[in-house]
């Protein structure tokens, strides 16, 4: 087995192996690392069994499901990517040229800059549960449909 010596003296990033024992790395603490090359399997043994083939992947592509699946995901994502946006960019511009309104007292300390702040965390919650309701609904079914004709069913 071939090994890679490093060094673990300040200032010697790594000795190599034919200046080991001579006298510039005396007092040097040096550890032997397998060389990554030299050990473990051959790489041919340890590939999985072969997968779907690129023309396989070309007829799913162009299959109904995918594009149901590609309209289904794109309907939902845009949209609500544009609302997310529209509400932070809104948020924003408030907050640099409302600076009345986002002070405006609400409850106690509360404004309603803070309040709608805070808001922008519950959007995000909001847009993730349903989103994965919208997935577990109508692009998991599709998705899995898809797979199994590629790989097989499980």
């Amino acid at each position: 087995m071939t090994a890679i010596t490093t060094a673990s003296v300040a200032g010697v990033p790594w000795s190599s192996p034919r200046t080991r024992g001579t006298e510039q790395n005396k007092g040097v603490v040096s550890r032997e690392f397998p060389d990554p090359e030299a050990s473990g399997p051959e790489p041919d043994a340890a590939l999985p069994p072969e997968g779907p083939t690129p023309e396989q992947f070309l007829e799913v592509q162009q299959s109904e499901d995918f594009t149901l699946l590609r309209r289904s995901f794109r309907g939902f994502a845009i949209p609500m990517t544009i609302a997310f946006l529209v509400w932070y960019f809104a948020y924003v511009l408030m907050s640099t040229y409302a600076e009345g309104l986002m002070a405006t007292p609400v409850l106690g300390n509360l404004n309603l800059g803070i309040l709608l702040g805070l808001s922008q965390f519950l959007m995000t919650f909001l847009i993730t549960w349903l989103y994965i309701r919208h997935a577990n609904k109508s692009l998991d079914p599709i998705s899995t449909r898809l797979r199994d004709q590629l790989e097989g069913d499980h």
